[in-house]
C-alpha cells in the first residue's frame, strides 16, 4: 500500500485526485444516489445488495405506490414487505434485513433522518455495522447518501480498478482501503459521493470483471 512517506501520501493524493479528474471529464457528473428522500436512499442502500439498480428502482416504486415511503408505515407493515422488494431477489433474505434496520431507525431515532444525523460518524457507524444483513458497503452507503457523511465507499469497482492500476491490492482489508482514500482526498461529502459513482460508471462500462476494455477506458495508461 502506497503509504510509507508524506512525499508517498502527496504522490497517491495527487494520484487519486488526477484519476477523478479524468473521469469526471470524461463521464460528467452522475447525480448519485437517486432518491427523493435520505430514507428513500437508504432503503436502497440496502436492497441494492446483490442486484442491479433497474430491480431496486422497481421494489421503491412499490413501496412508493403502497403508501409506505415512511420508516414508521412500512415497520408496521413489515408482513407485506417481502412482496414489495421481491424483485430484487433474495427478497425474504432481504426483507428481514429491512425491517431489522426500520426497527433500529424507528427505536433509536423515531424514524427522523435530523436526529440520526446528531449522533458522530464513527459511532453512527457502529451503530449501523451492529444491524443483522448490514456490512461495510451498505453501512457507508447509508452514511455517505443518506447521512450526507464524509465516508468513502468501497465496492468491487472500487477495488478491481485500483488494483488493475497496482494502487492497492483487490482483497486488502475493507477499512485499510477506506482510510486510503480519506486520508488521501479533501473530507468532503460531494467529492466522496461523485468519485464512487463515477467508478461505479468506469466499472460498469469499461473496467468489466472479465475482457475489460483497457485500450479505450478513460485511464489507460495514466499511471
Amino acid at each position: 500500500m502506497m503509504v510509507a512517506s508524506s512525499s508517498t501520501e502527496t504522490s497517491l493524493s495527487s494520484v487519486l485526485l488526477h484519476i477523478y479528474k479524468i473521469l469526471y471529464t470524461a463521464f460528467g457528473s452522475q447525480h448519485w444516489w437517486p432518491g427523493d428522500t435520505p430514507f428513500e436512499i437508504m432503503i436502497g442502500a440496502i436492497l441494492t445488495q446483490n442486484t442491479n439498480w433497474r430491480n431496486v428502482s422497481i421494489a421503491i416504486d412499490n413501496i412508493k405506490r403502497a403508501g409506505l415511503m415512511n420508516p414508521k408505515r412500512l415497520l408496521k407493515q413489515q408482513k407485506i414487505v417481502p412482496d414489495l422488494i421481491r424483485p430484487t431477489g433474495y427478497y425474504k433474505v432481504k426483507s428481514k434485513r429491512l425491517v431489522a434496520f426500520l426497527e433500529y431507525f424507528v427505536e433509536r431515532y423515531d424514524g427522523d433522518i435530523k436526529t440520526m444525523k446528531k449522533k458522530k460518524t464513527d459511532a453512527l457507524r457502529n451503530e449501523l455495522l451492529s444491524i443483522p444483513g448490514i456490512g461495510q458497503e451498505t453501512a457507508d452507503s447509508i452514511l455517505l447518501y443518506g447521512a450526507a457523511r464524509p465516508v468513502f465507499v468501497i465496492d468491487a469497482y472500487t477495488r478491481r480498478i485500483f488494483s488493475r492500476h497496482h494502487i492497492f491490492e483487490y482483497h486488502q482489508q475493507y477499512d485499510e482501503i477506506r482510510r486510503l482514500f480519506e486520508h488521501n482526498l479533501p473530507r468532503s461529502v460531494q467529492l466522496y459521493n461523485e468519485y464512487h459513482a463515477l467508478l461505479v460508471r468506469l466499472g460498469k462500462e469499461y473496467c468489466k470483471k472479465s475482457e475489460p476494455l483497457c485500450i479505450h477506458c478513460p485511464l489507460h495508461n495514466i499511471i
